[in-house]
């Protein structure tokens, strides 16, 4: 590789750091231009990075972006017309398309030739037409090699989401064995079951921690019956009145499991994790996640006994 080609992977690298990263206060000294005439599409290559010089005043940014927030920034597509540097969250790259960090399953990557060798990242390609859509069959998962990879904090907290290994569903029926018609059940979870979990993802200089922690149980009783708890629920005690109901999450069924599938119900109950994410001076919420565990009661006819 000759040293013109290595001084413009540097460049570039130090580029798309600038572009993606927060706009900081402009400094004294000028960034100078990434051309990458390797040919690698890499998100900001072509980008004239300006400061506000010595005076710490301020710069204008061209691109038809408006007002600048530390340091002018100037795309181009191959033919020369200027674009806007970001478009939806993407970074335009020297071949006038659009990039954004993907966070790309094991299965894509397969489907894609593997997981390249050396540093780089995955980026989303998105390339517009004149008419400004996007220019179907030019868009899809790209490896831009070069650098250490460029990754959001959302696609981090997505990752270490991926991450989190949440507890077993050990469900607990009080009083317990076989119950009885008309007689409360106090629904309860192991409290393993329902104790926030951590993980975190990170690359160099930026790290992710997502937690997650329990905020539902639903609870499908096996007789069509549904009850929603927002914890985990009272653990019936020992010489307790059998007949005072949990003051929580009970429940109280009404006829036998007699007739059902060996005579047995299943109870099974889905709690909800609320997740959310910290890291780089950022936070967020991604979608819930949700754990499922199931027993099966047999519910049996109180009977009377006469002297």
């Amino acid at each position: 590789m000759s040293m013109i080609t290595k001084g413009c992977r540097a460049a570039a690298v130090l580029a798309v750091a600038l572009a993606l990263a927060e706009p900081t206060p402009a400094g004294a000294d000028g960034y100078g231009t990434a051309n990458c005439s390797d040919g690698v599409p890499r998100p900001g290559c072509d980008i004239v990075a300006r400061t506000s010089g010595h005076g710490g005043g301020s710069t204008t940014e061209k691109g038809g972006q408006g007002g600048d927030r530390g340091g002018g920034r100037e795309c181009r597509q191959p033919e020369g017309q200027v674009i806007p540097c970001e478009r939806e969250g993407a970074w335009a790259g020297n071949d006038g398309c659009y990039y954004k960090p993907a966070d790309l399953s094991a299965d894509t990557i397969a489907g894609l030739g593997g997981q390249p060798g050396g540093d780089g990242g995955w980026y989303l390609r998105t390339c517009y037409g004149t008419d400004n859509g996007a220019t179907v069959g030019l868009g899809g998962p790209a490896w831009i090699p070069g650098g250490l990879p460029v990754v959001s904090p959302e696609v981090l907290a997505r990752q270490a989401r991926a991450r989190l290994e949440l507890p077993a569903v050990i469900i607990k029926l009080n009083p317990p064995g076989e119950q009885l018609v008309n007689l409360p059940i106090w629904l309860t979870l192991d409290r393993s079951s329902w104790k926030e979990q951590t993980a975190t993802a990170a690359v160099p200089g930026v790290s992710v921690t997502a937690a997650a922690r329990p905020v539902k149980a639903a609870w499908s009783m096996g007789d069509g019956g549904v009850v929603v708890c927002q914890g985990p629920g009272t653990t019936w005690k020992l010489g307790a009145d059998p007949a005072t109901a949990s003051p929580d999450c009970g429940y109280t069924y009404r006829r036998s499991s007699a007739g059902a599938p060996d005579n047995t119900l299943t109870v099974s109950v889905t709690i909800t994790w609320e997740v959310t994410w910290a890291g780089a001076g950022r936070s967020g919420t991604i979608p819930a996640l949700t754990t499922t565990g199931s027993v099966r009661v047999v519910v049996q006819e109180s009977q009377t006994v006469i002297s």
